[in-house]
């Protein structure tokens, strides 16, 4: 096939592929910038709604707090401790509640007192129900296999889109935009510089939300690719003995990676489950690349991962929400992925354009003239 025909043919699949997913492609993006500093607008919200929280020198410890909430909530209704988020906010602790439904309860305690801030449901928070757009298009288990083949069908086009840059035959040009030329020539002119400087990290992007969202079948697919083996599923063995209290949880995940901070703490509700504590290193651009699995009786630790010793299959498992999230570089990537999420609409729109434009009827002057060349 000679490179003539090649890129016909990648002209064709980027021209339908976008054409086909490409209204997906707009909403996953626009929620997509919306998240990428969700908890910072998240606290702002939660502040705003129950009440501001003045720093202290020292915070309350959890157990009190695990105490309080059981107080109130647990033993008033079918709610149990499911989740401790510490990294919500420095002021503010998160907890949430689950119960046998799979109902989830937030209730945000302020970190230094004790006092209860207030509380809400989980599926009625603003960020919820644009993570469960963002993934799954609000449509369930249908919603995240369609997204998940967008995201596929993304990455398509950022290999098409590369093949067709015009910045190959010469550089400048494909970095070029002619504002004073005519709408055709513009809106390519936008759509192959916003495709080119988006294309890596669209990139990116798509592989991992694809793979998040095959999750099952990504995820051993990664360790046997890479000759690593999965980490095994532990469970608590009942002895007899009370679950253990929270600070003795954390004070052996402290010694079991000393160089790490809590961050997040799964509670077990059911009794053969464990305490997972989600830990951070310096350095580290996922939050949750360091986890520590405490049997809920004895505080044996079952497993551990340290993100500097994990194997290749769990850096590249690791590897994925940097991507996604664009925390890879800190604050200036983060920013740069706000941008990153608004380009597949500026791509669609100057792609939808170009294709009108090219099936619109030629006027009856073009058409002499396109026969007098002939």
């Amino acid at each position: 096939m000679n490179i003539r025909k090649l890129r016909n043919l990648a002209f064709s699949f980027h021209r339908y592929i976008g054409l086909g997913v490409g209204l997906i492609l707009v909403i996953v993006g626009l929620t997509g910038s919306l998240l990428v500093f969700n908890r910072e607008i998240n606290v702002a919200l939660v502040q705003q709604k129950f009440d501001r929280v003045i720093p202290q020198q020292q915070t309350i410890s959890l157990d009190a707090i695990a105490d309080s909430i059981t107080r109130s909530y647990v033993n008033q209704s079918d709610y149990q401790i499911h989740q401790f988020d510490l990294h919500f906010d420095p002021n503010i602790y998160l907890v949430r509640l689950e119960n046998s439904e799979d109902k989830q309860l937030e209730v945000f305690v302020n970190a230094y007192t004790g006092k209860v801030l207030g509380d809400r449901p989980r599926d009625k928070a603003f960020f919820d129900r644009v993570y469960k757009l963002h993934y799954a298009l609000l449509a369930g288990d249908i919603g995240i296999i369609i997204v998940g083949i967008a995201a596929l069908l993304l990455f398509l086009l950022t290999i098409t889109g590369l093949l067709l840059w015009s910045g190959w035959r010469k550089l400048i040009a494909g970095f070029k935009i002619k504002w004073n030329g005519r709408t055709k020539r513009k809106n390519y002119d936008i759509h192959k510089v916003v495709g080119i400087i988006a294309l890596v990290f669209l990139a990116m992007i798509s592989v991992s939300g694809f793979a998040w969202n095959f999750y099952e079948q990504a995820e051993p697919a990664i360790y046997s690719l890479t000759f690593s083996a999965k980490p095994p599923e532990v469970k608590s063995t009942p002895i007899g003995k009370e679950t253990l209290a929270i600070s003795e949880v954390i004070k052996q995940a402290n010694a079991t990676i000393p160089e790490a901070k809590a961050i997040f703490i799964s509670i077990p509700t059911q009794p053969d489950e464990v305490f997972t504590v989600y830990m951070k290193q310096p350095g580290d651009a996922q939050y949750f690349a360091n986890n520590v699995q405490i049997d809920r009786y004895s505080g044996k630790v079952l497993h551990f991962l340290n993100s500097k010793t994990v194997s290749l299959g769990d850096r590249i498992l690791n590897a994925f929400a940097p991507m996604h999230y664009g925390t890879f570089g800190g604050l200036p990537t983060r920013i740069l992925y706000v941008f990153v999420g608004l380009s597949p609409t500026i791509l669609f729109i100057t792609g939808l354009t170009m294709y009108r434009l090219r099936r619109r009827p030629k006027s009856s002057a073009n058409a002499n003239r396109e026969l007098i060349q002939r």
